[in-house]
């Protein structure tokens, strides 16, 4: 019976999604193609998204019509492109209509997926957990964390993006939920990797055995535990962490959230926090290792502010300026978030055609971060291209991999933050090495992260 509700709920869900849709021949003046039957395209984005990208940008230009998981988009490419979306000056853009087939038997009602007023009330309800007194606490709790694991990471050839994802998941229990970790943590851990890996299963009904099912049995279980622990603070109190601060936080009025909203954007800002920080942590690594050169410079940064020592104060985050440099430029070659989808509410142009309302569109930031006009020689790894008058000279929306406008995302600071600890933490005590000629291959769904898992050695310094 259990498993009949979910698909009865699966099909209700696909049926308000495409509800509205144009028809195929409103969208027939626009280039592009629809694939094989059924699948469209589908399986060829999953194999090879910048690839297929490429190719489409190639054959038809930079406004195109595609068809893949179900139905019908028209991505929208350039930096022009992004700012049109994320700026949204006209409020054209639905993201939770955008984002609602991928995520919303998953992560419904999470921060991405509302719009306009209702976001912003929320937004500024939840901003809470990221002003300067939480935000450090979570410093404090991110160096114990980190130096606790990195410390043992020396010696033999480890695969890195397991033991940083593990870490990231750890350290999401104790700042994020305030919580030891342990067998609590190892299943909230484990409902979230099923949640995320479900966002881009094909089969997207829970069937039995599907990932999809995985995924919705892993939000029913942080539901319910999120529920629970929600009353729980409100009626005795909470710390520093991040969930208690959701908790309690209030509206314009004064009025708490709903617990289910808190529910869910503790579910959503759990994903969203620990799978992109995994992934764009990851890059960094692999393109210091590469580029030992700059982890020199980014060493002797560290050790300048800190004095030799590991931990990273809070006051000290903002001087790391090179580091942050290198933070955005692997985040420039290889986006957690490569691609975004939108719903068009009304009608607009751009590129010199007519896109009717009801059109599912998306915009390409990996595409984007890797065009000459803006990024001379792209493949090279060169973090001065963020110095600031690079910034200044180049277009503003040329460099998105935390979305933009309204939509900019909330924990972006607690990233940078996350990120400048760990390397503090790496760089004082290791050299980061990997073989010669070594290149791993790089899964692009549904977040980057290294096929083989990143073979990294770190060298003692001592």
């Amino acid at each position: 019976m259990a498993t009949l509700a979910a698909d009865q709920t699966a099909e209700t869900t696909l049926t308000h999604w495409t509800e509205g849709n144009p028809e195929p021949a409103d969208l027939a003046h626009i280039p592009g193609e629809g694939g094989y039957p059924i699948v469209g395209n589908t399986f060829k984005m999953l194999a090879d998204p910048h690839g297929f990208t490429k190719d489409m940008v190639e054959k038809y230009g930079t406004v195109y019509r595609n068809k893949a998981f179900g139905g019908w988009v028209v991505a929208l490419v350039g930096a022009d492109a992004n700012e049109l979306v994320l700026f949204d000056r006209q409020k054209l853009f639905s993201s939770e209509q955008g984002w609602g087939p991928i995520l919303d038997q998953l992560f419904p009602r999470g921060l991405m997926l509302m719009d306009f007023d209702h976001h912003r009330a929320d937004r500024k309800a939840l901003s809470i957990a990221f002003k300067p007194g939480p935000m450090r606490h979570y410093a404090g709790s991110l160096n114990r964390g980190i130096s606790d694991a990195v410390k043992d990471w020396g010696g033999d050839q480890m695969l890195f993006y397991p033991a940083i994802k593990k870490l990231t998941l750890d350290l999401a229990a104790d700042s994020f939920i305030g919580i030891e970790w342990g067998p609590e943590a190892d299943k909230i851990n484990e409902a979230f990797v099923y949640m995320v890996q479900a966002s881009v299963a094909p089969i997207r009904h829970p069937l039995p055995f599907t990932l999809m099912r995985k995924g919705v049995k892993g939000r029913e279980f942080l539901v319910d535990y999120f529920t629970k622990e929600t009353h729980r603070r409100r009626k005795e109190g909470g710390g520093q962490d991040m969930f208690s601060q959701f908790a309690t936080a209030e509206r314009e009025d004064g009025s708490l959230l709903p617990v289910d909203e808190v529910v869910d954007h503790m579910n959503f800002l759990m994903m969203a926090a620990h799978d992109t920080i995994t992934s764009s942590a990851t890059s960094l690594i692999y393109l210091l290792a590469k580029n030992p050169e700059w982890q020199e410079k980014l060493r002797a940064e560290i050790l300048a502010i800190t004095g030799g020592a590991s931990d990273l104060g809070y006051d000290d985050l903002g001087k790391l300026e090179l580091t942050e440099m290198a933070f955005k430029e692997a985040l420039r070659m290889i986006p957690p978030v490569p691609s975004t989808p939108r719903r068009a509410l009304r009608e607009f142009e751009f590129g010199g055609y007519k896109i009717p309302a009801g059109t599912h569109v998306g915009i390409n930031a990996q595409y984007v971060h890797h065009m000459e006009e803006h990024w001379p020689e792209p493949e090279k790894f060169d973090p001065m291209r963020f110095t600031p008058e690079q910034v200044k000279a180049r277009h503003k929306y040329a460099w998105v991999p935390f979305g933009g406008g309204a939509h900019m995302c909330l924990g972006l600071h607690f990233a940078y933050m996350q990120v400048k600890v760990l390397m503090a933490q790496i760089l004082t005590r290791y050299q980061i090495e990997i073989e010669e000629g070594y290149d791993p291959a790089w899964k692009a769904w549904p977040i980057p992260q290294p096929k083989d898992g990143l073979k990294v050695r770190f060298k003692s310094l001592s």
